[in-house]
């Protein structure tokens, strides 16, 4: 299957392509861009075509999927327009900015019989099924509470994170991982019970805040995130025998082998992970949607949960 990139984004350039390269199932075909020094970038370290727009791209008919990495803002109207020209879609998280766009691309991907994916890598790491297998095995003991977070210090001005107009603001961008890891561990009942955005004055965007889910058994998960932050990537479970720690759950590169600890009133334990290419594993993800399509349907109801969970938080802000 072919491929191609619907803009130049850095994510693009440092992590898509470098793992699309061990991914022999796609062809690499090439990126589009307005920009044609950003083009000229992206051809001269990884090969492809240049396309000097994204319109000529989605004209591509030899292309079958499309991956969209552009601000979230534009991920409606693009992600329409990969779904019309008949590829699959393969979109940058957020899938939209609401609830209303993602559920309009899903019906129309749903029409055409077309994959879409949303790209939360992180859950395509081991060290996610060895958090599962130790809540499931029980040693943990009774799970009591579950908390995340997910923050960064500030960035430049001019990134789009911080611009209302592009689709910014901290839930959007790092508050979804936490929200996903949540839905992850507490199934399909978790649902928001209290939500808190913060906006500070001069500011076009939320800039931190925080969120708890429940399920129907009363199992809670705290979720923080930010991005005028100290730098924080964590989740805790605890437990009442042991409580568990990942310190860096949403964020292990390729080439880092992330620890898990587990700790005790005896003492604590680290329990070793090999390194693994979580981007690799999205891409492979993408590709079996493609291929089963059985698949299909339980991934549009996995973004539309996630979709859900972040418009309830909006809708506490307001």
């Amino acid at each position: 299957m072919k491929i191609g990139i619907l803009g130049t984004a850095d994510i693009a350039f440092r992590r898509f392509l470098p793992a699309l390269k061990k991914c022999p199932e796609f062809t690499y075909t090439g990126v589009a861009s307005r920009t044609p020094e950003k083009t000229e970038r992206f051809v001269e370290a990884h090969g492809g075509q240049g396309y000097p727009t994204y319109e000529a791209l989605l004209e591509d008919r030899s292309i079958d999927a499309v991956y969209v990495p552009l601000p979230p803002a534009l991920h409606y109207e693009w992600g329409r327009r990969v779904l019309l020209a008949g590829k699959h879609l393969f979109m940058e998280k957020p899938f939209t900015t609401n609830l209303t766009e993602t559920e309009a691309l899903l019906a129309l991907a749903e029409e055409k019989g077309l994959a879409v994916h949303e790209n939360y890598m992180f859950l395509y790491h081991s060290q996610l099924q060895k958090v599962k297998d130790l809540i499931a095995d029980g040693t943990l003991g009774g799970i009591r509470l579950i908390r995340a977070a997910f923050g960064f210090p500030m960035r430049g001005g001019d990134d789009f994170r911080y611009k209302k107009a592009l689709g910014g603001g901290a839930l959007l961008d790092c508050g979804g991982y936490p929200v996903r890891l949540a839905l992850e561990l507490l199934g399909e009942s978790a649902k928001v019970t209290q939500a808190k955005l913060v906006q500070p004055e001069g500011c076009e965007v939320d800039l931190f805040g925080n969120a708890v889910l429940e399920n129907d058994d009363g199992l809670c998960a705290q979720l923080s995130f930010g991005m005028d932050n100290a730098y924080q990537c964590q989740l805790e479970v605890w437990g009442s025998k042991m409580t568990l720690i990942a310190p860096r759950i949403f964020t292990a590169g390729p080439e880092f082998a992330p620890p898990i600890i587990v700790r005790s009133s005896s003492g604590e334990e680290m329990l070793p992970l090999e390194a693994g290419d979580q981007f690799l594993g999205s891409i492979r993800e993408m590709e079996r949607l493609i291929v089963d399509r059985t698949n299909q349907e339980r991934q549009r109801k996995l973004i539309q949960r996630q979709a859900e969970c972040i418009q309830a938080i909006l809708d506490w802000r307001n």
